[in-house]
């Protein structure tokens, strides 16, 4: 936030601004605790004085990944684009055998327009599933958490082909995409779409916020800002995730705020307004709130912004929020409030967690970042299997200890592509690109593991949650 942020909003905060920083600056800052002297932080109380080495390594590697990212956002997006028509080129043609022949014979097809409802991206490339399993109906416990998790999968892509998707494959009504405005970037950054269920019953609009887009450097840029502001008697929140799902320069998180031509949609409002308006004609609908990656943590800081605004009567309505690969998004502190505010409200909250995703392993749960999920954590080992956890094992991913294990069920991932269709049947094969980023799993096995199709096939193939283990559930909503 600006030098001038208003102190009566924020108790503690430490923000980093690495546009106004030069590389020289960050070589100064590893050998002086003196942060005011920094042009490209701002911080007040306890952050002047988190300012030994350690937390002064976390500020540098910050600082330089942002840069880089900020350096790389173009080429990035160049690359993401002819690679997206790459693999939109083989899909056309049958595979690379075909396209070769086809090349030989003339006919090679093109691939649509990328508004199209035919182009894919390269999330969408990873896994291709675009139906619901038919096998998972509404009362099973697994229903809302595929549905959520193809939802969050399916935000991966374009206006039309989410539409489609929703409204000829899925059945039901297709609300609407959104891009949303991010007021510190000056640039839209955020993108979500929503739909409603209207055969259940109650009926249920959802709401699924897009994750990390693998080659928009902003995106990345959100992740690795390990900036945090502190809201008074709620705690330390990531302020990249906050940025952008709607925080407002020198403003905070004001009640209301006005859109126009001079001040664009914004995340939050824009879609508390709605929901308000859809609510208000149907008062029997209920809401589920869901994302993946980056998505998941707007996913689960939305109702975290209602609290503060004193929304009971959209709390209220929540049914649940299902976050999938989400990374950690504040302190102990944080998670006490989010435990009594969804106690209070009877919302059900479930983060799920595949194997040795690194996502949910980040920032680190340690003495220097002081990040702390909560919450009962959904967590499925390789073999798809489930169980409620409070924390999922190798909770800060980097070990020594672990690191043969992870690589050695990194290569079984791999080996089990191949298998899992003979077993589980076609819908399950793998194309090239999995098995590319099964590859690359090899090498990073936290990556790979992160990918759509782990966590759909998680909420898939694990047994349904019997009423005693649902009652744990709920008694662990208190768990900090």
């Amino acid at each position: 936030m600006a030098s001038n942020c208003n102190d009566d909003i924020w108790g503690n905060y430490l923000v980093m601004k690495p546009k106004e920083a030069s590389f020289m600056d960050l070589f100064h800052l590893l050998f002086s605790s003196d942060l005011e002297k920094r042009n490209f932080l701002n911080c007040h109380r306890e952050g002047k004085k988190e300012a030994d080495l350690r937390r002064r390594c976390v500020i540098f590697v910050s600082v330089l990944i942002q840069k880089i990212l900020l350096l790389s956002a173009e080429p990035m997006s160049k690359f993401g684009s002819v690679y997206e028509q790459w693999l939109n080129l083989l899909s056309c043609n049958g595979g690379f055998i075909e396209l070769i022949f086809n090349f030989i014979t003339g006919y090679v097809v093109t691939p649509a327009d990328k508004s199209s409802a035919s182009f894919a991206s390269c999330i969408g490339a990873l896994d291709t599933r675009l139906d619901l399993d038919k096998s998972i109906k509404q009362g099973d416990s697994r229903y809302y958490w595929e549905l959520s998790m193809m939802a969050s999968k399916l935000s991966y892509e374009n206006k039309a082909f989410i539409q489609n998707v929703v409204t000829n494959h899925w059945k039901m009504k297709f609300i609407g995409f959104y891009n949303f405005w991010n007021d510190y970037e000056q640039k839209i950054t955020t993108q979500a779409f929503m739909f409603q269920d209207k055969e259940t019953n109650p009926e249920f609009i959802m709401v699924a916020f897009r994750g990390t887009e693998p080659f928009n450097a902003y995106d990345w840029i959100t992740d690795f800002d390990f900036s945090w502001y502190e809201l008074k008697d709620v705690g330390k929140i990531h302020a990249g995730f906050m940025k952008a799902l709607g925080l407002q320069k020198n403003q905070g998180w004001p009640k209301e705020v006005k859109e126009g031509e001079n001040h664009p949609s914004v995340a939050y409002y824009a879609i508390r307004e709605m929901l308000r308006d859809m609510l208000q004609r149907n008062p029997q609908a209920k809401v589920i709130v869901t994302g993946h990656s980056l998505g998941a943590a707007l996913a689960i800081l939305f109702p975290l912004i209602l609290s503060l605004h004193d929304e009971a009567w959209l709390l209220e309505k929540l049914e649940g929020v299902y976050t999938f690969g989400q990374p950690r998004v504040g302190d102990k502190k944080l998670g006490e409030y989010m435990n009594k505010q969804f106690k209070e409200h009877c919302v059900e909250y479930l983060r799920f967690v595949y194997s040795n995703d690194m996502v949910p392993r980040l920032p680190y749960d340690d003495s220097t970042l002081l990040y702390k999920h909560f919450g009962p954590c959904v967590y499925y080992n390789s073999l798809y299997q489930g169980k409620i956890v409070k924390e999922e094992p190798n909770k800060n991913y980097f070990s020594i200890v672990e690191a043969i294990p992870t690589h050695l069920n990194a290569m079984w991932e791999l080996i089990r592509g191949f298998i899992i269709p003979f077993v589980k049947g076609a819908d399950y094969a793998e194309g090239g690109s999995q098995r590319m980023f099964r590859i690359l799993g090899l090498i990073i096995p936290g990556i790979s593991a992160h990918g759509p199709q782990d966590y759909v096939n998680s909420t898939r193939l694990c047994s349904s949650i019997t009423s005693f283990q649902r009652q744990d559930l709920t008694q662990q909503q208190g768990l900090n």
